[in-house]
């Protein structure tokens, strides 16, 4: 793949997903059955939920299939990713953008950990969006040239992204929060070892070519 992905454990995906993994210990009091039935009900309708949420507005989704240039596709994740963001850390700002971007990009709807999940899923789309375009035609200039433009809007997200994660106002809130930070790592870190720079910018390429 072009972008290097770790390979997870499945123990460690369960912990991920509810929770870090504690093993019984005799000096831990169990939990009451009831108590412990009504944590898992509530993870589990947490998880059902941002499952169902489609992490993309139905006009950004026609963007993108309009896009067919991978630098372009590249860049419609990167306004998906920011304007959600926006509306986390600026509402007032993204209010005023919201008139003018309704029409093109849709409206944005959700809570602060809904945007979270959103930006987690929009970075990990990019990825596979590059690495698909990399097993297609793995010459491309527009992979390096897409790779950098991803990983610059990462450094900018991963300070901000870090900085909320520390004023979480939930467990399920830091969750995909953490989420988001370890997909924004995974493609600065991508970028570093590819060595992609600002010259990869310059590239120009046929528009068919992807």
């Amino acid at each position: 793949m072009y972008v290097v992905r770790e390979t997870v454990n499945p123990l460690e995906q369960m912990s991920n997903a509810a929770g870090p993994l504690q093993l019984p210990s005799p000096f831990r009091r169990a939990a009451p059955p009831l108590l412990f039935a009504l944590s898992l009900l509530l993870i589990l309708a947490a998880q059902a939920s941002a499952q169902r949420r489609e992490h993309l507005t139905p006009e950004e989704i026609e963007l993108i299939r309009d896009n067919q240039v991978l630098d372009d596709r590249t860049g419609v994740f990167i306004k998906a990713a920011e304007r959600r963001m926006l509306a986390v850390t600026n509402p007032a700002e993204s209010a005023k953008n919201a008139a003018k971007d309704k029409e093109k990009w849709g409206e944005l709807k959700g809570t602060r950990e809904q945007f979270f999940y959103d930006i987690g899923k929009i970075l990990d789309e990019a990825i596979v969006n590059i690495d698909d375009s990399a097993e297609h035609n793995p010459d491309s200039p527009l992979l390096r040239k897409s790779l950098y433009m991803l990983s610059q809007e990462a450094s900018k997200l991963l300070p901000e992204l870090t900085r909320l994660r520390e004023g979480a106002q939930s467990e399920s809130e830091a969750d995909q929060l953490d989420r988001a930070i370890a997909t924004a790592q995974e493609i600065a870190d991508a970028a570093k070892e590819r060595g992609v720079g600002a010259e990869d910018l310059k590239v120009k390429v046929p528009k068919k070519s992807n």
